[in-house]
């Protein structure tokens, strides 16, 4: 691993009321270890797992839009309100690497083009591909470094076959490059030996796999599909 832990500096922390100390998770941080290579950050939409990735995107040096420190672009709405308020703590510091935003990936791939730098991710204009090619091709050539790779919702162009080649892709980038990961994605959860960090009302903890909601509704669901839309449909 490369980065240790990270810190909430409480004498810089605004109110309470104001985004983003308004999210219970934030709110509650003190200090998260890293235990594994591999981190995933779970929980519902708005419990503030994305904040938190975007807070350690903004200390690392990489575009909150998304990308690595070199990449300079803006995108509408892509900042890290947090950013300012953690500390990081490393052993040793690491400046490679890459932070992947879902939702601003198009932008990203447009940054690409004006730049002239498809040589850096298979040769190829990232928008002459479908999304999940694209997203392939980003974690196979981007990825081939030693380095910290922050993810955000990486399932977002992924089928589950190829989630399932992006684990493989995690494997074998494991023993030399650190991962964090924001997922719904209960394959990509699945990856054997991660760490798994939970955001909820109640703060921010470790949680095992099966703990997961993501594991445990997907599991339910396809034990018992008909009965759940049975249950789900009834007031139709």
């Amino acid at each position: 691993m490369y980065l240790r832990s990270v810190e909430l500096l409480k004498n810089k922390r605004s109110s309470t009321h104001h985004y983003p100390f308004s999210i219970p998770a934030i709110r509650t941080l003190d200090k998260l270890a890293f235990t594994r290579n591999i981190t995933f950050f779970v929980g519902e939409n708005g419990s503030g797992k994305s904040t938190l990735l975007e807070a350690i995107a903004y200390q690392c040096g990489f575009n909150p839009a998304g990308g690595g420190r070199n990449n300079v672009y803006d995108v509408d709405a892509a900042e890290a309100a947090l950013g300012e308020y953690l500390r990081l703590s490393w052993l040793p510091k690491m400046t490679n690497g890459f932070f992947l935003r879902a939702e601003s990936f198009y932008h990203f791939a447009s940054h690409i083009d004006e730049v002239n730098a498809q040589q850096y991710y298979g040769g190829r204009s990232l928008h002459e591909q479908s999304h999940g090619e694209s997203f392939l091709s980003l974690f196979l050539h981007r990825f081939n470094r030693t380095g910290i790779f922050l993810l955000d919702e990486p399932e977002a162009a992924l089928s589950p076959t190829r989630q399932l080649s992006f684990l493989r892709i995690l494997r074998d980038l494991e023993p030399t490059s650190q991962f964090i990961i924001a997922t719904h994605s209960p394959i990509i959860l699945g990856y054997p030996d991660a760490q798994i960090v939970h955001f909820d009302q109640d703060g921010i903890r470790e949680v095992h796999y099966e703990d997961t909601e993501h594991y445990q509704i997907t599991r339910r669901f396809l034990e018992n599909r008909k009965a759940i839309l049975r249950e789900l449909f009834e007031d139709e």
